[in-house]
């Protein structure tokens, strides 16, 4: 761990914060004409998931930690887990179900993905931006029913449950936003 002062926090680092590893997603430093300078952030917590503003002083100093983020391709779930595996030297990882979250919806077959890995734990996973996934379940679309905006709810290969276009078919592949969860186009 190193210590940094606060005025020095970036976006994106890493910091040890009230006893648990959090990721800097934002930040904002803040002189006013009167007064000390501060720094807002936003902390999401890589224990819980959760996300939290706070509001460092300019002479606070915190413990930046290391961690390794490395590239890995999804596998299987077995139970509770999820593996994965490195493609460079094949060695398996197995990240439990509870630290991807809502992150498991998006894991389909060979998916490439970081795992971000502190004092050889998983913390959390990077999922790609936009992922291609197969619809399942989808119901015909009824000609003039427009009461849901021109879509309708499909389920994906994972379980996902998506808005998508009435047009959209059972058997169709998807291009998928996992930010949002929302239907992006076909594939």
């Amino acid at each position: 761990m190193t210590k940094i002062k606060a005025g020095n926090i970036e976006t994106g680092m890493y910091l040890m914060h009230l006893d648990k590893p959090h990721k800097v997603v934002k930040k904002k430093f803040v002189s006013p004409g009167k007064g000390s300078a501060f720094t807002k952030t936003k902390l999401e917590n890589l224990v819980t998931g959760g996300v939290v503003d706070y509001v460092f002083k300019s002479h606070d100093v915190l413990d930046e930690i290391e961690v390794e983020s490395r590239e890995m391709q999804f596998l299987y779930t077995t139970g509770d887990q999820a593996v994965f595996m490195d493609p460079y030297n094949y060695e398996q990882l197995e990240v439990a179900l509870s630290v991807l979250g809502t992150k498991k919806d998006y894991l389909v077959p060979e998916i490439k993905a970081y795992v971000i890995i502190y004092k050889d734990q998983p913390l959390t996973v990077i999922m790609p931006m936009k992922i291609e996934m197969e619809v399942v379940e989808a119901e015909e679309a009824v000609a003039g029913d427009r009461s849901s905006a021109g879509t309708k709810p499909v389920t994906m290969s994972t379980g996902l449950v998506v808005q998508v276009p009435l047009f959209i078919k059972q058997g169709e592949r998807l291009i998928v936003d996992t930010t949002t969860g929302k239907y992006v186009s076909r594939a």
